[in-house]
């Protein structure tokens, strides 16, 4: 697999489109918001250069945001999950002034996010009908 910054957003919607979408129902009003354009992408492409997994990450003031975490299913379970994170900590970490790492982490993945050195705080929540809990490293 090859983990890459991107600009090829219709792949990183695709597959936020299959996950998400499709097999989480989140609504599609709660999955697009105007901070695409505000981000950085990630894109994960196997040996034959089919994308299978994105993430998004954003920077506001000394924190490094990684959102829109997706792995497509035929993916899951390969290790790709744990490089794409690896590598979203890592291009957060080189960010001048980030401090902190913040995620929204659905419940069921605090766990694996757990073993990256994030805590869990604050109460849970909603997002897109899903339980959620913040999650945050110092660095």
């Amino acid at each position: 697999m090859r983990i890459e910054t991107t600009t090829d957003l219709a792949a990183c919607r695709a597959i936020r489109h299959a996950v998400f979408v499709v097999e989480q129902s989140v609504p599609e009003a709660e999955e697009w918001d105007d901070l695409d354009d505000q981000s950085i992408h990630l894109l994960a492409r196997d040996a034959r250069g089919t994308p299978m997994a994105t993430a998004r990450l954003l920077v506001r003031g000394e924190t490094g945001k990684i959102t829109r975490v997706a792995v497509l299913a035929p993916a899951r379970g390969t290790g790709l999950g744990a490089a794409l994170l690896r590598e979203s900590m890592a291009i957060l970490r080189a960010q001048p002034g980030v401090t902190r790492l913040q995620l929204g982490a659905q419940n069921h993945a605090i766990p694996f996010y757990e073993k990256f050195g994030f805590t869990a705080y604050g109460p849970e929540y909603q997002d897109g009908g899903i339980p959620h809990h913040d999650m945050a490293l110092a660095l």
